[in-house]
């Protein structure tokens, strides 16, 4: 009758030590015992605990059912469950007699976060009867979630009707894993249809045979108990190449002895971008073998021998009235200026994929995202415009009292006739050869209408970067440029004494690109750049502008500008957050704008205040077959400061290797946290491509990186194919940086295409001309920049002095250095010369003289005499 000394006893005294409860079965009771089960049964279980996930904050509920049963008490994770926590009801089996015992508890996110075992959270179920215990099936409890981002979106593509489609899709990571769902044109897609559309267990959508009708916008979508998310949406563009239908027949021989036949190109019609058909589509062949010959004279040739004899001679007689007019507008000094005279050295350059030969990338016939569109717009390099007619300045600011006039023509890109020669003078500095150039002594003189005889002999020579500019200046000043690398010097007109020439020069120095800054804690942030020659004396300082690294946009960096003294030694010049008086520096997000007055090797370094301080990292996939192995492809990732030359010293050494561009560079930030730098390669097709075992994901260090500064980081991953029918490459390079960012370079390529790569976009073979003198290197006339800095330089009781002309143009801050200057006005002029030098027009300043013209009382307006005209000229400006 007790029945305490069985299994169950023992069992329930177990708990009763771990939980600190008693319970007992009274003696004698047979009736209860026999609602318990005393006909000699184990508890058996109704109702077990199932897995459950946690959505969010909210407490998930576990339940256990039994019968017959004493007690049922929850397990978890190896430990007993407080009986506090259980929640238990009981009642009566109508049929059996027996009791049925139920027990629940609740399970919190933070009990499931606080468990750090080899398996996920755990409980089962403990139940006791008279004969023994009976135990539950594990029931784990999740926390559930989706992440925001794809593994792998889908890409676009085109293919042709009958083709196949394959789009890939890799849902975020989740728990429970994401079902995954297409969507076509924000439809839902039907899976199976007809047997041509059909989904892998990798959830990639396969359409065998396009049609016409499967072009549209794809959408991945990925949901499961937590969120949805959807992927980047691709464009399928499914295309018709055209074809011939049938020829006509014949037509009747007619009496020039000939026939004719047509076709036309409708089978089947092009579509949606398809090649339109090769060929002819009207064919004529004489209808007598030739015995026949034309008695009759054909007009149709009279007509058009006619008509053209009259279109030459309009067209000469067009260009001597042409030649006539500008003469005599050059002559009388008329407001006729070609506007191209000023934007001649700056190119913009559009870079739009499509379908058509994309001249950046290894495979031109895949299309990336169609809406992608960048424009680059920078002074790559002074082109050619010596044949150009230019026209002479007329006084567009006389007369000019006190700026009151408003006839100020800056839009129509006003210049000067623009000076082609160097000054034959004997005080030309330094004296003797220009050392850079092909032996013509420094003073010949240029014909103008001859050719550029200062070419430096470095462009003769197509693999090797220029890194040097070097040009005679006179008066008229000038400016330098070293292409592509985003290194320019502006010499201001008037900073060199009349009658006098120097031969000037500036470069980015290579060899010392292991030289660090004394302190360790800083960084060159810059290429180091020196212009002299020493001992340049000008009257007014120079203008330079150095592109750098940094990121700027908010302020974790102190940058400094530094100067080489002797050895590794620098010596510091400012801090850009300084006020300084015996230079300048205009930090913008891409570049720096310096004024200097002594030569000398300069850089600008930089000290990270914490860990958020980042730099710019530009990266790019360049790849090319392995000469030694005909089924072999390499691909190489370089990670560069994100400056121009930087950048272009790794575009000259792929050139000479063959290598091509696999993906448009992106940018990264790379932050200062002492974390490294992973390069991975991720989704190589492992039934076509094969790579070398533990080389998938390289590593550098946080230092390699930090302080890499014009050194190019790389890393190569060598891959080989099965077979020689594989001519694709498909798979993505993950660049990221430990808990910080990352960046994707997707791969799809042709590794079999016998195209060489061509340089990136910004890079010309024929980019020779790197200085400009005279006006023709300025946007502002001089003319028009003496009448400015006349005006501003003296003060008035209107307070337009070069303190306002600073403010309206955006320079306002250290003004203590232009107070220093002879001509405030003038170094104003040049640092806005400096920073608009990508820019085509002169509108930024037009606006600023047209603001500060409205200062102004009534009096003054009324006596001011503007014409019509001159109020148009400046709303044109």
């Amino acid at each position: 009758e007790d029945g305490i000394s069985t299994r169950g006893g023992e069992k329930a005294r177990e708990y009763n030590h771990h939980c600190g409860e008693t319970w007992s079965v009274r003696r004698g009771g047979v009736s209860e015992a026999l609602q318990h089960g005393q006909s000699g049964t184990l508890p058996r279980f109704l109702e077990e605990p199932v897995d459950a996930y946690i959505i969010k904050s909210n407490p998930i509920k576990l339940r256990c059912q039994a019968r017959p049963a004493l007690q049922i008490f929850f397990k978890c994770n190896g430990e007993w469950v407080h009986q506090s926590q259980h929640m238990s009801q009981e009642h009566t089996d109508v049929v059996t007699g027996l009791k049925i015992r139920e027990v629940m508890i609740n399970v919190s996110r933070q009990q499931v976060e606080d468990f750090h075992g080899p398996e996920d959270y755990w409980c089962l179920c403990v139940a006791w009867s008279h004969l023994g215990t009976s135990k539950s099936r594990k029931a784990s409890v999740r926390i559930a979630y989706l992440r925001k981002n794809f593994e792998q979106d889908p890409q676009g593509t085109e293919v042709p009707l009958n083709g196949m489609i394959v789009l890939h899709c890799r849902p975020p990571e989740g728990v429970p894993v994401a079902e995954v769902e297409w969507l076509k044109n924000e439809e839902p897609l039907s899976v199976g249809d007809d047997g041509v559309i059909s989904q892998r267990g990798d959830h990639d959508l396969i359409i065998s045979e396009a049609r016409l009708s499967d072009s549209g916008n794809y959408t991945c979508v990925a949901s499961n108990i937590v969120a949805k998310r959807r992927s980047a949406t691709a464009m399928i563009v499914v295309y018709v190449d055209g074809g011939w239908g049938e020829w006509s027949e014949w037509s009747v021989c007619s009496s020039d002895c000939d026939r004719q036949r047509s076709r036309e190109c409708t089978a089947p019609e092009p579509k949606h971008g398809g090649r339109l058909c090769d060929g002819v589509a009207l064919a004529a062949e004489n209808c007598t073998g030739g015995l026949c010959t034309q008695r009759v004279e054909r007009t149709s040739d009279v007509a058009l021998y006619s008509g053209l004899a009259a279109g030459v001679v309009t067209v000469v007689l067009l260009i001597i009235a042409v030649t006539l007019y500008r003469r005599s507008q050059s002559e009388y000094g008329v407001d006729v200026i070609d506007s191209s005279a000023l934007t001649g050295g700056f190119q913009s350059f559009s870079f739009k994929t499509s379908r058509q030969a994309n001249p950046l990338l290894i495979n031109s016939s895949m299309q990336p995202d169609l809406t992608v569109s960048r424009t680059y717009t920078s002074p790559i390099c002074f082109q050619d415009s010596i044949d150009k007619e230019l026209m002479a300045e007329h006084s567009l600011l006389n007369p000019l009292p006190d700026l009151k006039t408003k006839a100020f023509v800056v839009s129509s890109g006003a210049t000067e006739r623009a000076e082609y020669h160097v000054m034959s003078h004997p005080q030309t500095f330094p004296r003797g050869l220009a050392p850079d150039y092909r032996g013509v002594a420094v003073g010949t003189t240029l014909g103008r209408r001859g050719k550029n005889l200062f070419t430096p002999r470095v462009f003769q020579t197509l693999s090797r970067p220029l890194h040097k500019a070097t040009a005679v200046f006179g008066h008229a000043g000038g400016r330098l440029v070293v292409p592509n690398t985003g290194i320019s010097l502006l010499v201001p007109h008037g900073g060199i004494a009349e009658d006098t020439t120097w031969e000037m020069y500036m470069s980015i120095d290579q060899e010392d690109s292991s030289t660090v800054p004394e302190d360790g804690a800083e960084i060159f942030l810059s290429p180091t750049v020196t212009y002299g020659p020493p001992g340049l004396d000008l009257s007014s300082p120079i203008a330079m502008t150095i592109a750098h690294c940094a990121e700027v946009a908010a302020d974790n960096w102190t940058i400094r500008l530094k100067r080489h003294i002797q050895d590794n030694k620098w010596e510091e010049v400012m801090s850009v957050d300084e006020e300084s008086t015996s230079c300048y520096c205009l930090l913008e997000a891409q570049r720096c704008h310096l004024l200097l007055e002594q030569p000398g090797r300069y850089a600008l370094v930089g000290e990270a205040l914490n860990q958020e301080a980042a730099k710019r990292l530009r990266l790019a996939v360049f790849g090319s077959p392995d000469p030694s192995n005909s089924l072999g492809f390499t691909l190489r990732v370089y990670s560069v400061d994100d400056t121009p030359y930087a950048f272009q010293e790794v575009v000259v050494g792929e050139r000479r290797r063959g290598g091509r561009l696999l993906e448009e560079p992106k940018i990264m930030l790379f932050k200062g946290n002492t974390f490294s730098l992973q390069v991975s390669i991720q989704d190589v097709p492992r039934l076509l491509w094969s790579i070398k075992p533990f080389t998938t994901c390289q590593e550098f260090s946080f230092s390699q990186v930090w302080a890499s500064n014009r050194c190019p980081l790389q890393c190569a991953f060598s891959l080989e194919r099965y077979s020689l029918s594989t001519s694709q490459l498909s798979c993505k390079i993950s660049v990221r940086q430990v808990t910080g960012e990352e960046q994707i370079l997707q791969i799809y390529t042709s590794v079999v295409e016998n195209e060489k790569g061509v340089a990136p976009f910004f890079t010309q073979s024929d980019c020779t001309i790197t200085s400009q003198t005279g006006s023709k290197a300025f946007k502002i006339p001089p003319s028009i920049r003496q009448r400015i800095s006349a005006t501003f330089d003296t003060a008035n009781a209107n307070g337009k002095d070069w303190q306002l002309l600073a403010q309206k143009l955006h320079i306002d801050r250290n003004l203590g250095y232009f107070a220093c200057q002879e001509s405030p006005s003038s170094v104003i002029l040049s640092l806005w010369e400096a920073q608009h030098q990508d820019a085509a027009d002169l509108d930024s300043l037009a606006s600023a003289l047209e603001e500060i013209g409205k200062v102004q009382s009534p009096r003054e307006a009324a006596t001011l005499g503007c014409s019509k005209e001159d109020s148009e000229l400046t709303r044109l400006g």
